[in-house]
C-alpha cells in the first residue's frame, strides 16, 4: 500500500510550457490528501526558489530540497549533508583563476559571483529570476550543500571533477550541473524521510522527469517517468506515463488506483 509519494517538480509538476501545475495534478493532489497520503516534493532547488513558484494550488507535507541534502516539514529540518569544505575550496581557488558564473547554496541563502546571458537564459528555461549576486568567498567558513557552476566546457567539467574528489554532479541544463556530496541525492533524502516517518520502501511512490531523478526512481517501490522525461531516466522507471502537459500524473495515479 502506498502511503507517500515524492514529486521532482520542474517538468513533472510544474511544465516547462506553461510555467503552471495542470489542472488535473491539482485535482490528483486533493484526491491524494484526502485518502491520507504523504505528499512531498523531491526537487533540486533551494527553499528560496520555491517562493518563486506558482505551488499555491497544490499542499505538501514536506520537502526534499537541493537533490536530497536539505529536507524538512512543519515540524523542522531533520537532514542536512554540506558539501566538505576541502572541495568548496577548491572550487573557489580554480573560480579566481578561471572565472565563470559560480552559484553557492547555502541553507537559507544562495548567492552567485556574477549573472550573464547564459544565465540568464537557463534561469529563464525553469522559469526562475536570475541569482542575486553575493560574495562566494563566504564559502570558506559557511556550510554549502550545493554548487551551481553555470555555462562550463567539458575541460572545465572534468577539472571540477578533479578538485572536489568528495562530490558528484548532475546535469540539468547544457553547461550547468548540481554539485552535491557523493553520499547524497534524492534517495538518500527519501531514506531519512522514511526513517522520520517509520515507513518502508514498499510504501512509496515517486514521479520524475531529469537526470537527478534517476536514483531516486531507482530507489522507491513505484518509480514512475513522465512522458517528457530524459530516455536515462525511462529505462530505469516501473512505468512511463503521460508527458506532464497530457495529464501524467493524474493518468499514472488513476492506473495504478491510488486515486
Amino acid at each position: 500500500m502506498i502511503k507517500i509519494i515524492f514529486f521532482d517538480l520542474d517538468g513533472t509538476l510544474i511544465s516547462y510550457k506553461t510555467g503552471t501545475i495542470p489542472v488535473s495534478t491539482i485535482e490528483a493532489f486533493k484526491q491524494l490528501r484526502e485518502k491520507g497520503i504523504l505528499l512531498y516534493a523531491c526537487t533540486g532547488r533551494h527553499i528560496t526558489e520555491l517562493k518563486d513558484l506558482d505551488l499555491s494550488a497544490i499542499e505538501f507535507d514536506g520537502y526534499i530540497t537541493l537533490n536530497g541534502q536539505y529536507c524538512y516539514n512543519s515540524e523542522g529540518v531533520y537532514y542536512k549533508n554540506p558539501i566538505k569544505r576541502q572541495d568548496i575550496a577548491g572550487i573557489l581557488e580554480y573560480v579566481e583563476k578561471d572565472p565563470f558564473p559560480l552559484m553557492l547554496v547555502e541553507d537559507t541563502q544562495m548567492y552567485i559571483n556574477f549573472n550573464n546571458d547564459y544565465v540568464k537564459k537557463t534561469q529563464d528555461h525553469i522559469h526562475t529570476p536570475l541569482p542575486v549576486v553575493g560574495d562566494i568567498h563566504r564559502g570558506y567558513d559557511h556550510p554549502v550543500y550545493q554548487v551551481i557552476p553555470y555555462d562550463l566546457n567539458e575541460h572545465q567539467l572534468k577539472i571540477i571533477k578533479t578538485l572536489m574528489p568528495h562530490t558528484k554532479m548532475t546535469m540539468w541544463y547544457p553547461g550547468v550541473v548540481d554539485v552535491i556530496p557523493d553520499d547524497g541525492g534524492k534517495q538518500v533524502g527519501i531514506q531519512k524521510t522514511l526513517d522520520y516517518y517509520h515507513l518502508s520502501t514498499n510504501e512509496t511512490m515517486a514521479f520524475g522527469d531529469g537526470h537527478n531523478d534517476i536514483e531516486m526512481i531507482r530507489y522507491v517501490h513505484l518509480g514512475i517517468a513522465m512522458g517528457n522525461a530524459v530516455d536515462e531516466l525511462k529505462e530505469v522507471s516501473i512505468d512511463v506515463t503521460a508527458d506532464i502537459d497530457e495529464d501524467g500524473v493524474y493518468l499514472a495515479l488513476k492506473k495504478y488506483q491510488l486515486i
